[in-house]
């Protein structure tokens, strides 16, 4: 019989744990169920769980948005983007349109959509009209991407691609010499597409616990406690904690889908930089769909750096791990929803965000 997440906690109390562990959950959705469902809190003292780099949107490049805030504006197209990306703010002048929404306040047409096939039924409603598709997002939003390409669209929509692969980020981490973590609960959205055999390098190179997590207060609590007691037994392996939906392999289709049309490349990621083998790029074959192909680059050499954060803003340390969103020298003070200056602070699935929505409105000190 499964255990509840009551019995769950029991179990973790039960741990005979005698120094802090480090616990990472790289899913933005992971850190959504674990501050709305108070688990950070009620799990013992010597439990720490850190944020990872998983909200596609507070790691789009910035030199990304800024493309889709001008081809918006100076170009006769219709863009349609994810909704969490119309708020995202770049760092431009005063009186310039810095986000999508405020080039829409400026009088570009600019449309959210919540799926891929609402592009698709936009160009085909508008035969006319160019339509540019702002795609960012992980494994599991660039996916369907992919399947609308090889499944056919019309001449008049492109794809700005801004796809990303979670792994890598987390590869960065633990090749560095600080990665700020003892065991990884790694994400089962991206895990049912990819497979969570994608995860095994945790164990096998690096020789952490690992354990995939669903999105529910039981399996996250089963997967924090699989990897504690892996950490104690001193015995890694790689923990599925999500059978319901993630199978060996992943999804075959979604996968064949996306190396039939994207190519994997290196790629920036705001105020990281370049992460080797991390994105995804249209390949030759759907070239013509390529919205980087058919439009004017607005690029200047000095926008396509490593994505800087507006001055004072952490995100980076955010998203790497490194600070609780709380620590942010702007969290709650001149950074708060109604005014993100951070990208963390915008997306349902920002770290920042989450927080704030979960009542946790004061800024740490010292």
């Amino acid at each position: 019989m499964a255990l509840n997440a009551k019995a769950w906690l029991a179990q973790l109390h039960a741990l005979p744990l005698h120094r802090p562990v480090r616990v990472m959950n790289v899913c933005g959705g992971h850190e959504r169920t674990i501050t709305q469902a108070g688990l950070r809190g009620a799990l013992p003292p010597l439990i720490e769980l850190i944020p990872g780099p998983g909200c596609p949107v507070c790691v789009c490049p910035e030199e990304d948005i800024h493309q889709a805030v001008q081809l918006a504006l100076h170009e006769p197209i219709t863009l349609v983007a994810f909704g969490d990306m119309l708020r995202v703010p770049v760092n431009l002048p005063k009186g310039e349109p810095r986000s999508l929404d405020q080039a829409h306040a400026a009088g570009a047409d600019i449309r959210p959509i919540a799926s891929p096939l609402e592009a698709l039924r936009i160009a085909r409603d508008e035969p006319a009209r160019q339509v540019v598709f702002f795609a960012a997002g992980f494994e599991t939003t660039t996916a369907p991407v992919a399947s609308l390409l090889v499944q056919g669209v019309p001449d008049n929509l492109t794809i700005l691609l801004s796809g990303r692969l979670t792994w890598p980020a987390v590869s960065m981490l633990l090749d560095s010499d600080t990665p700020g973590f003892d065991a990884l609960v790694a994400p089962g959205h991206v895990a049912t597409v990819m497979g969570a055999e994608e995860w095994e390098f945790v164990i096998e190179q690096h020789h952490l616990p690992a354990a995939v997590a669903g999105f529910s207060p039981e399996s996250l609590s089963a997967a924090i406690y699989s990897v504690l007691r892996q950490h104690l037994d001193k015995r890694c392996f790689l923990d599925n904690c999500y059978p319901e939906l993630v199978r060996p392999g992943g999804n075959p289709s979604a996968r064949n889908h996306l190396s039939q049309a994207l190519d994997v490349v290196d790629a920036d990621w705001r105020g990281i930089g370049i992460i080797p083998a991390s994105g995804y790029a249209l390949n030759r074959d759907y070239a013509r769909w390529d919205a980087r192909k058919r439009f004017p680059d607005y690029g200047t050499p000095e926008r396509k750096r490593a994505g800087r954060m507006p001055p004072g803003c952490d995100c980076t340390q955010v998203v790497l791990g490194r600070k609780y969103p709380s620590q942010c020298r702007l969290y709650g003070e001149a950074c708060t929803p109604r005014n993100p200056l951070g990208p963390c602070m915008v997306s349902e699935e920002g770290a920042c965000r989450i927080w704030w929505s979960g009542g946790m409105r004061n800024r740490a000190t010292g």
